[in-house]
């Protein structure tokens, strides 16, 4: 795979840093934005406060994920900071899907749902194949129901005497699942990175161990 053009040599004083493109919580922070986007542009009132703070909140996560990636080479800090704000930020989205359906009595899923267990063996990595995912759990809602019309997977609306499918309870909960991986890796994530900062320390700790060694040569 060829390096990104703000990657650097391991070798030197900066080391490697930007390729925040190949971490998988980048990937999913982007699905994530795409999917909240898509979200509150069909499910939530353009001009309601939380359209505009659930699209900030996704779009924060991924863009300081990718922040900190860059600014890794100079400030291993600076890269743990922004780490931990997309980590703050993609928490925030996540009470907002989970406010989003308690307060309009839709269902939460345990994680033994069997349309999210579809969801996770599908491992959409884009848009399309998440919404592809929603579109196939919508049909299987409206084709699996008992007599009385109870649906078996719970992701229906009344209205009237009759229910139907209803699509922002399985993007909600979809969503959700991504933000439980994404957030669970970012932990992971920042763990790493806390213990490379001890281990190695940052720009300043690399440039005085590089003059100390520049000192003893000349010394020799």
């Amino acid at each position: 795979m060829e390096p990104q053009k703000n990657e650097r040599s391991a070798d030197g004083l900066i080391p490697k840093h930007g390729g925040y493109r190949r971490l998988k919580t980048f990937q999913l922070a982007t699905l994530i934005y795409d999917v909240t986007v898509r979200f509150c542009d069909m499910f939530i009132d353009r001009r309601s406060r939380t359209h505009d703070q659930m699209v900030q909140a996704a779009r924060s996560g991924r863009q300081n994920i990718a922040e900190g990636s860059v600014d890794s080479g100079t400030s291993k800090k600076i890269e743990l900071k922004l780490t931990g704000i997309a980590r703050g930020s993609l928490e925030e989205l996540r009470l907002d899907y989970e406010d989003y359906l308690r307060q309009r009595g839709l269902p939460q899923w345990p994680p033994e749902h069997p349309a999210l267990m579809r969801f996770k063996a599908r491992r959409c990595a884009t848009l399309s194949e998440f919404r592809a995912w929603v579109a196939e759990e919508v049909k299987r809602e409206k084709e699996d129901t008992d007599e009385h019309k109870w649906t078996q997977t719970e992701g229906t609306a009344v209205t009237g005497v009759r229910e139907r499918p209803c699509p922002s309870v399985f993007v909600a909960n979809g969503a959700l699942s991504l933000l439980n991986l994404c957030l669970f890796l970012l932990d992971k994530q920042l763990q790493a990175q806390a213990e490379t900062f001890e281990r190695e320390g940052g720009f300043t700790e690399r440039l005085y161990r590089r003059r100390v060694e520049a000192r003893r040569r000349r010394g020799n």
